[in-house]
């Protein structure tokens, strides 16, 4: 039986991303992005639970990250969790668990960073930006869409 992993997430960079470009030349984007949830509880006061995800963008996702995305960003991301095994200075081993994006959508508005407030410039609009997305939808600009 087959599995499936996906990951969907609305939140906010919790700082900017770190972008590297590797030997091959490929470009990695890492940063954290906080998630909340507002509840009551037993006494009715209203609670926030937040959240962090260690999120892990490539490519062509990683060029956008850097080019849009800062501390405060809003952004919905797609992608898979992957948890990788590795070895702190003391030789211990420990693992990390991480959302690999395939997806990504910038929320936030321009006018929102000129404010002080959340947000990558974007021109004032939300950018979907996917990998081969339109491609597997089988379409491009020139669809007629109903809404």
């Amino acid at each position: 039986m087959a599995g499936l992993n996906k990951v969907m997430l609305i939140g906010n960079l919790g700082k900017d991303p770190e972008v590297k470009t590797l030997d091959n030349g490929a470009k990695i984007a890492t940063f954290p992005l906080a998630t909340s949830e507002t509840y009551k509880d037993k006494e009715g006061n209203r609670q926030t639970r937040t959240e962090w995800h260690n999120l892990v963008l490539w490519r062509g996702l990683a060029d956008i990250a850097e080019s849009y995305l800062h501390k405060g960003s809003q952004v919905y991301i797609e992608g898979r969790l992957s948890t990788r095994k590795w070895e702190d200075k003391e030789g211990n081993t420990r693992y990390t668990t991480e959302v690999i994006g395939d997806n990504l959508v910038l929320l936030s508005r321009a006018n929102e960073q000129q404010q002080g407030g959340i947000g990558a410039s974007t021109g004032g609009f939300n950018a979907p930006v996917s990998r081969p997305a339109i491609e597997e939808m089988g379409g491009g600009p020139e669809d007629d869409l109903p809404f």
